[in-house]
């Protein structure tokens, strides 16, 4: 269960005190997410989500984190919206954690994505990178290849524990990345953590895209990667070409790759393959005693890399002229 701190009824009503939302009606703890504390607000206004900022989101970059969906959804994207208090301010404090409270989107995430999914988000994603691209404020990419062997090396020791060989194949595959990660291609702001979780539907229609706290300036086409890779593998481990084609042609309609982006498309999904296998290898290895989250398994996104590493171009994920 998502819920690192604990908040007692007493702080959770003198915290809602600084707010117009109505009355609390009922709260319970949400248990999807492993990065932050959150839970369901239902109040004689409507329902909202509140959540605590654990682990990985810096307090410094909250204000990019907020402004980009108070942006986003000044421009017609179907994204959280920070709510403001009476001082006018989004965020605030609750037991020792900086903490905001958020409109709540309707619709439901799916497990298991068909190819009309793919085909939505595709449009979703190229909806969120044109609305964000007068986006003011910048935050670079924390987690991109300058990050990985640093990641590696909290891993590197015990990482033949978890998978044989997983630590040469590693080193590999950091090699190569290093040498050749493409630079300037175009960019802006990127969602960078866009699972299926964080996509709503209703019906065949992307409803909402919600948990921003991985947002930041980077290459458009590393967002379409980071998507390929979360939602066109089935379960075996093999990709889906189809789902890969629906996706691709959707984002292409709005805004078409260009030839630089797509001769790069491998080494981005083998990238961000490796950046999800890397952050998920750490948790796996440095569990808290009595957490109550089970960490990812490190090993679905070693599985995909061997797929990445044997492709030669984009066609292989789906791109057609």
């Amino acid at each position: 269960m998502a819920v690192y701190t604990e908040v007692p009824d007493e702080a959770l009503a003198a915290f809602l005190a600084d707010y117009d939302i109505g009355g609390l009606l009922s709260y319970k703890g949400i248990a999807e997410g492993v990065e932050n504390t959150n839970f369901y607000l239902h109040t004689t206004a409507g329902s909202y989500i509140l959540t605590l900022y654990e682990k990985r989101v810096a307090e410094g970059d909250l204000p990019f984190f907020l402004g980009l969906m108070e942006h986003l959804a000044a421009r017609g994207l179907a994204c959280p919206q920070p709510i403001r208090n009476r001082a006018g301010t989004a965020l605030g404090r609750l037991c020792g954690r900086p903490a905001v409270i958020v409109s709540f989107l309707d619709g439901v995430s799916v497990r298991r994505p068909g190819v009309r999914h793919c085909r939505a988000l595709g449009r979703a994603l190229a909806g969120l990178h044109a609305a964000g691209v007068d986006f003011p404020m910048r935050r670079p990419n924390a987690l991109s290849v300058a990050a990985w062997r640093p990641l590696f090396a909290q891993a590197e020791a015990q990482a033949d524990r978890v998978a044989p060989n997983l630590a040469a194949r590693t080193r590999d595959d950091l090699a190569r990345l290093e040498e050749a990660w493409p630079r300037d291609l175009p960019g802006g702001v990127i969602h960078a953590d866009l699972f299926t979780d964080n996509v709503f539907f209703i019906g065949d229609a992307v409803s909402g895209l919600i948990d921003f706290y991985f947002a930041c300036t980077d290459a458009f086409a590393y967002d379409l990667a980071i998507c390929l890779n979360a939602w066109c593998f089935e379960l075996d481990g093999s990709f889906n070409r189809t789902k890969g084609q629906a996706m691709i042609a959707a984002y292409q309609a709005a805004r078409p790759l260009d030839p630089r982006e797509v001769e790069s498309l491998p080494l981005l999904a083998r990238g961000a393959a490796l950046r999800f296998m890397l952050t998920r290898l750490v948790d796996w290895l440095n569990v808290p005693p009595g957490a109550l989250v089970k960490p990812k398994d490190p090993l679905e996104y070693d599985r995909k890399l061997a797929f990445h590493r044997r492709v030669t171009g984009a066609e292989e994920y789906g791109w057609t002229p």
